[in-house]
């Protein structure tokens, strides 16, 4: 794991924690949208097939998905008791949620499913009272009572259907507005796969599923990261950063656990402004994911226009 140090001036700020975590293969073990297609909608081979096509770029990940979700024709509760028999969550999670809530860390599930499903799916772990304090940050659905329709509602505009990145990054301008004046934020992500690497450049502490493909690529592409294997190893390493901050010990030649890159992509406001060794290379489409996430999904915010046009309509 690479390791940078900061300096004095960013030292001596308690950090505010936030977290943000990934949830299908980081909290559950299992796709919680895998489980409903290949049980009630289209099955494994074409799920498959959809997923061959998301990764060689002949489809969309948003249109691809759109696909699947629009195979189910099961009422909501018929299709969560599959769910209730097979997905598995994490063993370490309950306990880790439960340290964040007792320390005052916002814990946000950051993903590019559905937020009924995950709601239900927390509710059902947690408790409703516990799973009300996890901020879900996904896309909506209509979901017809007699299961007739599921129909994916997108955050946003674009290939991905929900941009992670801009999700983390809004929400890390919220966290710096309710900071003291020495508080900075200090925004974690959990995840385990290149569908990840959009928010997780927005982190300043990354973690990451040992033995998938978002490690992979964080060791391949010298990122600095630390792989988890369960969430209870996560509460041990941010327990450290937060001995860490009370102790005031992040100054120089201290080790942080920060990720530069997050800095990196905060400076850079346009292409043009990437730094040479970067420019210097064709970057790769996950390169490109990472770095530019506002461009690489195209986001195209709404004009005020159209916002009114929405009210209308509606």
């Amino acid at each position: 794991m690479a390791i940078a140090n900061t300096t004095n001036n960013t030292a001596s700020q308690r950090r505010k924690i936030n977290i943000f975590s990934d949830f299908d293969g980081t909290i559950s073990m299992q796709d919680t949208g895998h489980i409903l297609f290949d049980t009630y909608g289209c099955g494994t081979e074409a799920r498959n097939k959809l997923d061959e096509q998301i990764k060689s770029g002949e489809r969309s990940f948003r249109e691809a998905s759109e696909e699947m979700w629009g195979s189910l024709h099961i009422p909501f509760d018929d299709g969560f008791k599959v769910m209730e028999k097979t997905l598995e969550m994490d063993p370490g999670f309950r306990e880790f949620h439960q340290y964040c809530v007792d320390n005052g860390f916002p814990f946000h599930v950051i993903s590019a499913g559905l937020k009924p499903v995950l709601r239900r799916v927390l509710d059902s772990f947690l408790g409703p009272d516990s799973s009300a304090a996890i901020d879900i940050v996904a896309n909506d659905a209509i979901i017809h009572p007699d299961g007739s329709e599921w129909k994916p509602i997108w955050r946003h505009d674009t290939d991905l259907g929900h941009d992670k990145a801009l999700s983390v990054n809004e929400a890390r301008i919220a966290a710096a507005a309710t900071c003291l004046p020495d508080e900075i934020p200090l925004i974690i992500f959990i995840g385990d796969g290149v569908s990840d690497l959009a928010a997780a450049s927005q982190a300043d502490v990354l973690f990451a599923r040992r033995g998938l493909r978002l490690e992979e690529y964080c060791r391949e592409h010298d990122i600095a990261f630390t792989p988890f294997d369960t969430f209870a190893d996560i509460k041990t390493e941010i327990e450290k950063i937060s001995a860490e901050d009370q102790s005031k010990t992040g100054g120089v030649g201290k080790p942080v656990r920060y990720n530069p890159r997050a800095n990196l992509w905060r400076r850079i406001s346009s292409k043009e402004a990437v730094p040479t060794l970067i420019a210097a290379a064709t970057p790769s489409k996950e390169e490109k994911m990472f770095l530019w996430p506002e461009t690489f999904s195209d986001y195209k915010p709404k004009t005020i226009q159209e916002d009114e046009e929405l009210v209308v309509a509606a």
